[in-house]
């Protein structure tokens, strides 16, 4: 926490001591400051300045830390940062950049600035990024990068150590060799400290480990993360579906997919995009909320027709006017709540057809004990404040039905949008509250015109 706290104000630190200077015309100390930084710091600082700002800086950032600062960006900022770059620029700020990162940043660009780029790179570097492009995105295939070392079984450790030495360096995040055959399909793999404390003179297939499990190509990117922290890998081989080796994902790449799915969620409940840049341009961000909204609307007015029904139990009775929103509001809070534990159970793969059922029940008991225990508060308290038992008693049952409701579509919701291909973390808040709302406002305002008009 402490930690967190020092890195906070550090990057204010700095952001106000390039803002100053911006200001100042200190373009060179700006630069300067920036060539000090490292490729993550000077990210975090343009995601925190406005556009303007941001302009700015990137024409002072050196051209050969541009491709890791990208890397490090957000999609919406990186994505109006390579807008702007010529083919050319693009192509030198992208060499040696990792290949699924360099996959995404080419998905981005329009087709005729697309094969510019391409054709501006090195032979090695298009045939990888070509070869990354040909997977769909969101898979184990285009995070997955091609840097592997891979081994035969009957060579010797101690020839291994001499090839490791003559070759001078390995990928980042290589914690794991992989053992192929002559027709690279994937044997095992054996550990850089297992390499280091065995005897020389064995052979790699008496060290290797020969349960690996190899993660298939296509397999959505999720379900990776799902794998390694169940497992806790640093890396993992990648195969077709003959075992054959592709390349491999590393725990830097999965780190990614954990944030983005989590972003995802939490942005999504409001239904916002979760590449939504912080400092982005008004307009821009004005359309994109603006769908939601316009959802939102229709919805509010599904509820508020609702209430024009009742019109002549409003205007006889201004008690209830007062009373009906509590109703809605329990219920939204309580499906919420459930809402959110059931996408988070979808998301971290622990919900399915075998378990659904059970959940829904369980969901449902929970939201009727709710009903019990809120409408026997709601009732003494709506009693005690203004003396009618009978209001108080509508309002009650009326919270009782509520409530269990909002467990049961809590629950529900989720996990039908998910059968139809429909994200929950996107459309499962609205439907919940136009579900409680509307089921809120009937209840209350149906039992009050059939026992009290």
């Amino acid at each position: 926490m402490g930690v967190e706290v020092l890195d906070t104000e550090l990057t204010e630190q700095r952001l106000n001591q390039l803002t100053q200077a911006l200001g100042s015309g200190m373009f060179v100390h700006v630069r300067n400051m920036l060539h000090d930084m490292a490729p993550s710091d000077v990210a975090l600082i343009l995601e925190s300045s406005p556009p303007r700002s941001r302009q700015v800086l990137w024409q002072l950032i050196d051209q050969e830390q541009a491709g890791e600062i990208l890397e490090e960006l957000g999609e919406d900022l990186k994505d109006a940062l390579i807008s702007n770059m010529t083919p050319e620029r693009l192509a030198q700020a992208t060499a040696g950049m990792d290949t699924d990162d360099l996959a995404y940043i080419l998905r981005s660009l329009p087709d005729t600035v697309y094969h510019q780029v391409l054709q501006s790179m090195t032979s090695q570097d298009r045939h990888r990024v070509e070869q990354a492009l040909s997977y769909p995105d969101d898979t184990a295939g285009s995070l997955m990068n091609t840097d592997t070392v891979t081994l035969r079984p009957d060579v010797n450790i101690d020839v291994v150590l001499r090839y490791l030495r003559q070759r001078g360096h390995l990928p980042d995040a290589t914690d794991m060799l992989y053992v192929v055959d002559r027709r690279d399909q994937v044997l095992g793999g054996v550990r850089l400290s297992d390499l280091l404390t065995c005897n020389p003179s064995m052979s790699v297939r008496d060290v290797m480990d020969i349960e690996l499990e190899s993660i298939p190509v296509d397999m959505p990117a999720n379900e990776v993360a799902q794998l390694f922290e169940r497992h806790d890998w640093m890396s993992a081989p990648i195969v077709d579906s003959d075992a054959k080796l592709l390349g491999r994902i590393t725990i830097d790449d999965v780190v990614d997919v954990i944030r983005e799915n989590a972003e995802h969620d939490m942005m999504g409940m409001a239904g916002m995009d979760d590449a939504e840049d912080t400092f982005g341009p008004v307009v821009k961000s004005t359309f994109k909320r603006s769908l939601w909204l316009t959802i939102n609307l229709f919805a509010a007015l599904l509820a508020a027709s609702v209430s024009n029904m009742f019109e002549n139990t409003l205007e006889q009775f201004a008690t209830i006017a007062i009373l009906m929103t509590i109703v809605p509001s329990m219920g939204g809070v309580a499906g919420n709540q459930t809402l959110a534990l059931v996408i988070r159970g979808i998301a971290l793969g622990h919900i399915g057809q075998s378990n659904s059922r059970w959940l829904i029940g369980k969901e449902l008991a929970i939201g009727c004990l709710n009903g019990v225990m809120w409408a026997v508060l709601v009732f003494a308290a709506v009693w005690l404040w203004k003396g009618e038992i009978a209001l108080a008693g509508l309002i009650g049952g009326a919270m009782l039905i509520n409530m269990t409701v909002a467990g049961l579509a809590g629950a529900g919701i989720p996990l039908i949008l998910k059968k139809f291909n429909i994200d929950p973390a996107l459309a499962g808040g609205m439907v919940l509250t136009t579900v409680t709302d509307v089921i809120g406002l009937f209840a209350f305002l149906g039992l009050a015109t059939a026992f009290l008009m």
